[in-house]
């Protein structure tokens, strides 16, 4: 079951604030001097300044998440626990989304955080194609309005996942390190055969942006379930603070960075 905490702490933010407030102005001028406070009015006079501040700082500043898929690898590592910036690409409503106050918008190459078309789930992939983009990826190639990427080739096997391959593409001021599955049964004669993921051509509305894991063999991404909206955007990931993969495992801060 998906729990909505951006609704349920606003709700829980608006009653304990209207409850205290009603107290203030009414409901303590008629309870008899030295009268206790009923029990739900203290309470909601205790927790609404602290449901306040984090109804802010997660809906205009910041907000922590956690990977959970190896979707973004080798970036970012299923237990790493990012932050993303909610003001990037404006101060938006909180749950329904609608932009108060436009800021910036999202680029080529940024990691960004969202839910995908018909999913109240978050994801986090990077932004391949803007509004009006035409976007082709063909054995690994990605082209961005009939300029291709460029990709580097970079081998290797990560330790906590061997076999696969890297390449580095340069999209847009972004360097990304991609990932692809090795297929040893396919390699002959030493040639590297790869699982690149599903292929085609995308055109971008306007409004809605395209997006692709960096493990791209193994990503659920825009080339399945299609575009995001723009006001589905939550945020754009900015830096790794923590890796903590399970409750079993004691914290590392060994993977602290800043997202490329």
């Amino acid at each position: 079951m998906n729990i909505d905490f951006p609704l349920i702490l606003m709700i829980a933010t608006l009653a304990t604030g209207v409850i205290a407030l009603a107290d203030k102005l009414l409901l303590a001028r008629k309870r008899a001097d030295g009268a206790a406070e009923p029990f739900l009015i203290e309470q909601s006079k205790s927790f609404f300044p602290v449901l306040a501040v984090v109804f802010v700082l997660r809906s205009f500043i910041a907000e922590p998440f956690q990977i959970p898929s190896a979707s973004m690898e080798p970036g970012l590592i299923e237990g790493d626990f990012i932050l993303v910036s909610k003001f990037h690409y404006g101060l938006r409503m909180p749950v329904w989304g609608n932009t108060l106050v436009p800021v910036g918008e999202p680029e080529h190459g940024d990691v960004m955080v969202f839910f995908p078309p018909n999913d109240n789930r978050y994801f986090i992939k990077r932004v391949i194609g803007l509004p009006g983009d035409h976007i082709e990826y063909h054995q690994g190639q990605l082209t961005v309005n009939g300029q291709k990427v460029d990709m580097k080739p970079l081998g290797g096997e990560p330790v906590y996942r061997p076999v696969n391959y890297f390449v580095q593409e340069q999209l847009g001021e972004h360097q990304a390190k991609i990932q692809w599955a090795v297929n040893p049964a396919a390699s002959q004669n030493g040639e590297v055969m790869v699982a690149t993921g599903p292929e085609g051509a995308w055109d971008v509305p306007e409004g809605q942006y395209f997006m692709m894991g960096d493990n791209r063999g193994n990503s659920s991404d825009s080339r399945f379930w299609g575009f995001v909206p723009e006001k589905n955007i939550v945020g754009k990931a900015v830096a790794i603070w923590m890796h903590w993969k399970s409750w079993s495992d004691l914290p590392s801060f060994s993977r602290n960075t800043w997202i490329n």
